[in-house]
């Protein structure tokens, strides 16, 4: 088979079972995954014009305007009886509008324009889509393809809004190249502001994009942007996939946001949710078309009991149409540069995670139990985007572990770039929660740090939203808890817990962001400490919004400590954007002392020390380090700007001796005070990585 840019490339299952010979058991599981993917590519090609047209249907679904002003509408309603449209247009006429019935449950409807030759629909008018069921009913319904809902302040239904703007707005900057390190700033537009209220794109825009840029982030991973109905959702339930969220502002100003981030070299992925959807009727996709299937499986398996929501059906023609269109729309219609997959875990078993624990046998990623219907339509996802956009990121959120998750799809995988290490920040969680000072595991700590798939790159993170969510603490919150309220001010002397949790929260973050992948996230807030947790608004605190904000407005108090928690996670970023240790080859750890609690690594020629000891420091320690030469400090988490006791002289320099040390072939003796980390660095190595 020839291999062009929609065409699957000649598999390479060798690659994978050379890199994993347990995987040889299972290799036929993987040449049936990699046909079922190649035979769906060439239906794909053979119909409707190829890839690439198929995945761009959101030109001809929903309405579009023709270039002699008419408007054309389509939907895709197999189980209606009669399709109308409504709307201001029309004074809301049900029946002057009736769509033409055509092949495959399509609908079509072609309306001129008005005798001034403007379009029939003005812009930012509400329409309705009038379905007729079998059963006789008459429903209202929002078109799937929607491109713009809204919801008046009173109301509890959003409306579907034709967003057709005289001047839409057009991206300036080209998107930056892919970074080679990744560090992302995981971001939630509505909570950006200190105020209690829902924040705007453009507050992002000008107040928290500058942030994000001085941190040394070098990509957004954007939260609830596709449009759902229920804000303490958190953006998991959605109801218009094709919608940017209108309770921050336009299409046009999601647009402009991205296109700045753009212009400060700042790759934006976004959150993309296609394992599930809401099971709201009247602004959500549910029974679209009067039946209880449509773009779902019909129940049971189009159900999924804990999440209360809908799955999809990922063998449906015209399923697989929306959802591929849906990631070209957002890849060409607002730029962003690759999407985080929610929820991975629930797509890639028939018993979607629930009850189910993962041991690490490999039987429980092969067999009866995986659903290879979206296993494949992750395949062609992510083949796809990787086909028509070589830049593009994609992320994995499983918490099986599924093997060869990123793997790209000619070796028989799933073709992720990356998958998120969730079981660091449950680690920390859990030692912070259960142990004493004195009782951590550090061979266990670095077990956490280094337990991946080679081969396979991770995005390492210390907490993310989920710690930050009520009913859940930060790690600030664990370690600090109500002194955060009393004692965080710089002009009183530092509480022994006050003192434990600055130095430990910033030891905990370099250890992940050195040790634990070739990525590394944060959620926005966590980076200096933020003291409260996260909570939306809903019955249950009596609406309010109290929580629902990130209070960057005490970075602005000198004399509070959170501006030196941020100073760290700043030039923490910096270093590495420097020195360049996530795009390297993973660390060889030299020392795991339990009894001194010090670990000692090297990663891309950069030496990492850790002193975890509550109160002992250590003179003349020595250190295995690989490469030879003069050493100088480049990141001291004890220094006084970060809240630490400067106990380290930064003009000391660090000369290695041809004394091999714990596996490496040089040492050198140096001085680590308690409860410190240091980044050194070789000044004899050019860094240019």
């Amino acid at each position: 088979m020839e291999d062009h840019e929609d065409n699957v490339s000649i598999p390479e299952f060798n690659n994978l079972l050379q890199t994993d010979p347990n995987l040889k058991n299972y290799e036929n599981d993987f040449r049936r995954r990699y046909d079922m993917l190649r035979k769906q590519v060439l239906l794909l090609e053979e119909a409707e014009g190829g890839v690439d047209q198929f995945t761009r249907s959101y030109r001809s679904f929903g309405v579009q305007r023709l270039p002699d002003n008419s408007l054309f509408f389509k939907e895709w309603a197999p189980a209606a009886e009669a399709l109308f449209l409504t709307g201001e247009f029309n004074g809301w006429d049900k029946f002057s509008c009736p769509y033409s019935k055509k092949e495959f449950g399509k609908w079509e409807l072609t309306i001129p324009p008005k005798p001034d030759n403007s379009p029939a629909v003005d812009h930012h008018t509400k329409l309705k889509v009038v379905v007729h069921t079998k059963d006789g009913d008459r429903i209202y319904r929002i078109s799937p393809w929607a491109k713009y809902v809204t919801r008046e302040e009173k109301s509890v239904i959003y409306d579907w809004v034709h967003w057709d703007p005289p001047q839409p707005y057009v991206h300036i900057h080209p998107r930056p190249k892919k970074p080679k390190s990744l560090r992302i700033y995981e971001a939630h537009v509505g909570i950006g502001s200190p105020e209690p209220k829902i924040a705007s794109y453009k507050n992002f825009t000008h107040n928290v994009l500058p942030r994000i840029k001085d941190l040394g982030y070098n990509c957004i991973q954007l939260m609830a942007i596709m449009e759902h109905a229920y804000y303490a959702s958190f953006g998991y339930q959605i109801t218009s996939f094709f919608a940017a969220s209108s309770r921050y502002g336009t299409p046009d100003e999601l647009k402009e946001m991205v296109d700045v981030a753009h212009s400060m070299g700042i790759v934006v992925l976004l959150d993309v949710v296609h394992s599930h959807a809401s099971k709201n009727t009247e602004d959500g996709l549910n029974a679209f078309d009067g039946s209880d299937s449509c773009f779902f499986h019909s129940p049971p398996r189009g159900e999924h009991t804990l999440w209360d929501s809908r799955l999809f059906n990922y063998a449906s023609w015209e399923v697989l149409r929306f959802l591929l269109s849906n990631l070209r729309w957002w890849m060409e219609e607002y730029c962003f540069d690759g999407f985080r997959f929610d929820g991975i875990t629930s797509m890639l078993y028939h018993h979607h995670g629930i009850g189910t624990g993962f041991s690490g046998d490999y039987n429980e990623y092969f067999g009866l139990q995986v659903d290879e219907e979206s296993l494949v339509y992750l395949m062609l996802s992510n083949h796809i985007l990787h086909s028509l956009y070589p830049d593009c990121i994609t992320i994995a959120e499983d918490v099986s572990g599924m093997p060869a998750l990123c793997r790209r799809v000619e070796e028989g995988g799933l073709g992720f770039d990356y998958r998120l290490a969730m079981a660091i920040p449950d680690k920390w969680i859990q030692i912070l929660k259960e142990l004493k000072d004195e009782e951590w595991d550090i061979g266990n700590i670095v077990f956490t740090l280094t337990n991946r798939r080679y081969g396979e790159k991770c995005i390492a993170y210390a907490e993310s939203h989920d710690q930050a969510l009520v009913g859940d603490k930060t790690l600030a919150f664990w370690l600090m808890d109500k002194e955060m309220y009393t004692n965080m001010s710089t002009l009183v002397p530092m509480s022994h817990i006050i003192d434990r949790g600055m130095q430990l929260h910033k030891m905990i973050r370099l250890l992940t962001h050195g040790l634990g992948g070739e990525g590394y996230l944060n959620f926005m807030g966590n980076e200096f400490g933020h003291p409260e947790w996260l909570d939306f608004p809903r019955e249950g605190n009596n609406q309010s919004y109290h929580y629902a904000r990130r209070q960057f407005n005490l970075l602005d108090m000198d004399h509070l400590r959170y501006c030196q928690l941020y100073a760290f996670d700043r030039d923490m970023n910096r270093t590495e954007d420097k020195y360049g240790w996530l795009a390297a080859q993973p660390a060889y750890v030299s020392a795991k002392h339990e009894g001194d609690k010090v670990i000692v690594f090297d990663r891309a020629n950069v030496l990492f020390i850790f002193n975890f000891h509550p109160n002992k420091s250590f003179q003349d320690y020595r250190v295995g380090v690989e490469a030879p030469g003069k050493y100088k400090i480049k990141l001291d988490s004890d220094e006084v700007q970060y809240g630490g006791h400067g106990r380290l002289d930064h003009n000391t320099d660090f000369f290695t001796e041809p004394q091999p040390f714990n596996g490496r072939s040089n040492s050198m003796l140096v001085y680590i005070p308690c409860r410190t980390a240091i980044v050194l660095a070789n000044e004899e190595i050019d860094y240019c990585y």
